[in-house]
């Protein structure tokens, strides 16, 4: 079946209207810019760059793209994807809302590897943070529900999950 593009255009904005705002897609079909913006994420969390103007360099990406999608790309580990949970939050923008949500990754006994957060638009910011779950205290569906449920949260997205 062959779209035109606006009946493709059609199917993105009812696929937006549905909610879904995360996909996982093979590296191998992505614009080689997605690729080196991850790498140098990983040369910045290694410590093999002390900045990030020189990760982009070592990297090969400029540092206006590394900026543009540093925040919306992400490497997927297999191996650790049973360990490490990602959430995707919408949060209120005011003082505090963020700490409460971190503290309720502590209280369940989840070690945070990293949280990006967006600046915030229209009164909301968009927040997401990978957290080891190997030695979390309580259900993995209790928890996202702790969180969703936190002061100032609007929306919690589970982006990866545990396996068993």
């Amino acid at each position: 079946m062959r779209y035109t593009e606006q009946e493709a255009g059609r199917d993105h904005a009812e696929y937006a209207q549905k909610g879904y705002r995360m996909m996982l897609v093979d590296a191998a079909v992505l614009p080689e810019v997605f690729v080196r913006v991850a790498d140098a994420k990983e040369l910045l969390a290694s410590g093999k760059a002390a900045s990030a103007s020189e990760a982009a360099r070592i990297a090969g990406v400029s540092r206006s793209a590394f900026y543009k999608y540093k925040d919306s790309v992400f490497p997927y580990n297999v191996h650790q994807s049973g360990r490490i949970m990602t959430v995707h939050a919408e949060l209120c923008d005011q003082p505090g809302v963020l700490s409460g949500v971190l503290s309720a990754f502590a209280a369940a006994g989840a070690n945070i590897q990293t949280v990006n957060q967006n600046i915030p638009v229209e009164g909301k910011a968009l927040v997401s943070i990978s957290a080891r779950i190997d030695r979390l205290n309580i259900p993995v569906e209790e928890f996202v529900r702790t969180l969703s449920e936190a002061e100032g949260v609007e929306r919690i997205t589970r982006i990866t999950h545990e396996e068993s």
